[in-house]
């Protein structure tokens, strides 16, 4: 191995151990391998909503018999925004309209396990797109039974 090679090696290491410190085990794994990334074509719901920071969160829902059997999101934010995104999309599966507005900022983190302090808002970015797409999705509901 050259010494590039072991430089960039170490770097890399250290980028992981950073980011296993700030994200927790299970946030630094999300991180690396993602789930529910991605836009969505044709969702029931769907929200975009810009946080405090300036990162842009969407959420995607697809429902089946009332509850949600498909997920994803997008965002062009941090890593804390990507994982906080991707356990939201997660947590709104097989769940109904009412049991998704019990989804909050508080419950996200604690599915993650633990974000850098001045990354919490990033939860509750997550948190409120959730919300934005079931609303969303009950206004089409509501437009197709009035038509």
């Amino acid at each position: 191995m050259s010494s590039l090679d072991d430089f960039l090696d170490n770097l890399q290491n250290e980028i992981f151990e950073e980011a296993k410190q700030s994200l927790g085990e299970k946030g630094f794994q999300r991180w690396r391998n993602p789930k529910f990334h991605g836009r969505m074509e044709n969702p029931d719901g769907q929200a975009r909503v810009i946080g405090e920071c300036g990162d842009t969160m969407e959420i995607y829902l697809k429902f089946e018999n009332n509850r949600v059997c498909n997920a994803s999101y997008f965002t062009d934010g941090c890593a804390s925004s990507g994982v906080s995104g991707s356990f939201a999309a997660e947590l709104t599966l097989g769940k109904d309209p009412d049991e998704i507005t019990d989804i909050t900022a508080d419950m996200v983190l604690e599915t993650i396990g633990r974000l850098p302090e001045k990354d919490l808002h990033c939860a509750g970015l997550a948190a409120r797109t959730v919300q934005e797409a079931l609303s969303n999705y009950m206004s089409s509901l509501q437009k197709k039974h009035l038509t």
